[in-house]
């Protein structure tokens, strides 16, 4: 069954990358909510290497702000969460629990380069998973680049040894940006049918 024409708005064509945030909370139940949804999402080999770090107050983004670029600070300051999308480079310790087939934990586990490129990969999809389970929600999200991940990484995940990929911000907005949607490449300049 397809999504219909208010789901697809709501995930696709109505989403915007919000600009500011109303003050209403995000709740520990509602985070809760979103990683139930990111964990159902395909990974290869149901490797699930994404480790997500919720910033929740105003403490922890203080300790996030040195490692911002300057044009995220104030945008990153202001929303109510912000999560620091990682992935779990050893995610291949967890291989008994999530894939049946004995060997696969050993794929990884014996080639560095193919377990850091599933890792990376695989996080990244989780991330926009996540995005999507945001939206799926009714909140807004915005994905931040700009950041020091050696910074993050020994503030928030040194304990855990997971690597930062993006940071995510996410809360409610009162509608779309003033501004209009930034353009897209069309199918022609963008896809290829063989």
């Amino acid at each position: 069954m397809a999504l219909d024409d208010a789901g697809l708005d709501l995930l696709f064509r109505n989403a915007r990358t919000p600009v500011a945030w109303n003050d209403r909370p995000v709740g520990t139940d509602t985070l809760r909510q979103l990683h139930d949804l990111v964990r159902l999402g395909p990974t290869s080999g149901n490797c699930c290497p994404a480790r997500f770090v919720f910033l929740t107050t105003e403490g922890a983004r203080e300790r996030l702000r040195p490692a911002l670029s300057a044009g995220n600070v104030q945008r990153m300051m202001t929303a109510p969460v912000t999560v620091i999308v990682a992935h779990d480079p050893l995610f291949f310790e967890r291989m008994d629990t999530l894939n049946p087939q004995a060997h696969v934990r050993q794929w990884f586990a014996a080639d560095v380069g193919l377990a850091e490129e599933t890792a990376q990969r695989n996080g990244t999809l989780q991330g926009g998973y996540m995005i999507m389970a945001v939206r799926a929600l009714g909140l807004s999200a915005l994905p931040l680049s700009g950041f020091d991940a050696a910074m993050v990484e020994d503030a928030f995940l040194a304990d855990q040894g997971w690597q930062a990929n993006f940071l995510l911000c996410l809360g409610y907005t009162d509608g779309p940006p003033p501004t209009p949607r930034a353009p897209r490449l069309g199918f022609d300049d963008a896809c290829v049918i063989v």
